[in-house]
């Protein structure tokens, strides 16, 4: 008598023979953990070794290996840091930021905190000013601005908790790039309404960047748009406010200089 076996069945024991000859043959080699029997003291310091060579991938993997293993203690608190780091070395910002923001939640008072905000700064300050922005040739005004504001807001806290700090200067120069960045950012959105007709939205947008980044470049720009989004908008009033401050702000406006809106716009 003949009997069928299903073909399921037929698969699964060809995976289970396959599978036990493949491993009773040793083809699969066993993967040997190097750091199995080090002691927290080794894999640290070997760790610090790789990033002083530059071997980040190598250091992300014992640092993590460390935290994992010992989770508790000076070496555990060091190898976040180190990890946020080597993260930020290699490239990986969003890792850098996880690691730097989580050192800062588990350790607030650690002598070393400060650097954890500063690398935060940098990781998200980098993600917007890399290498690639620069290859794309792309305008820093026209990009997302979420990054560029959590980076300011790492350095501001930095330089506000800790003014004493080595990297409170860098900080603080770093904060007024961002400024001029972020405010040039809102006048580009300005000027896009603007192009489009959308003059109540291209004078809020102007407003509030005069009103949040005042000592900005761009902020005569963002007072020359504001006078001619309320001219189009027939507003004659908040015109000649805006038009006022201009000319008590920046007395050789050239935006003062022309009479009439179109001819005003030429200079955008």
């Amino acid at each position: 008598m003949n009997v069928r076996l299903p073909i399921g069945a037929i698969v699964l024991g060809l995976v289970m023979f396959f599978g036990a000859l493949v491993g009773g043959c040793g083809l699969l080699p066993e993967v040997k953990d190097e750091t199995g029997n080090w002691s927290v003291e080794r894999i640290f310091q070997n760790g610090r070794e790789a990033v002083q060579e530059g071997n980040y991938a190598r250091a992300i993997k014992l640092f993590e290996t460390l935290e994992s293993r010992y989770p508790y203690g000076p070496y555990a608190q060091q190898a976040v840091l180190q990890l946020a780091y080597a993260n930020y070395k290699s490239g990986e910002m969003a890792a850098a930021v996880s690691a730097a923001d989580r050192f800062i939640k588990q350790y607030p008072n650690h002598a070393n905190v400060d650097y954890a905000y500063f690398v935060k700064g940098l990781a998200n300050f980098n993600e917007d000013f890399g290498f690639l922005t620069f290859l794309a040739n792309q305008d820093l005004s026209e990009r997302d601005p979420k990054t560029l504001r959590e980076s300011f807001s790492a350095f501001r806290d930095l330089v506000a908790k800790f003014p004493e700090s080595r990297y409170a200067a860098d900080s603080s120069a770093r904060m007024k790039f961002l400024v001029n960045a972020l405010a040039s950012g809102e006048v580009h959105v300005a000027r896009y309404y603007y192009n489009r007709g959308a003059y109540v939205a291209a004078a809020s947008r102007a407003q509030f960047t005069v009103l949040t980044y005042p000592t900005a470049p761009v902020i005569e720009d963002a007072l020359g748009l504001m006078v001619s989004s309320y001219d189009k908008l027939k507003l004659p009033d908040l015109r000649d406010d805006a038009r006022r401050i201009l000319e008590k702000n920046f007395p050789k406006s050239q935006y003062l200089t022309v009479g009439n809106t179109s001819a005003w716009w030429k200079f955008w």
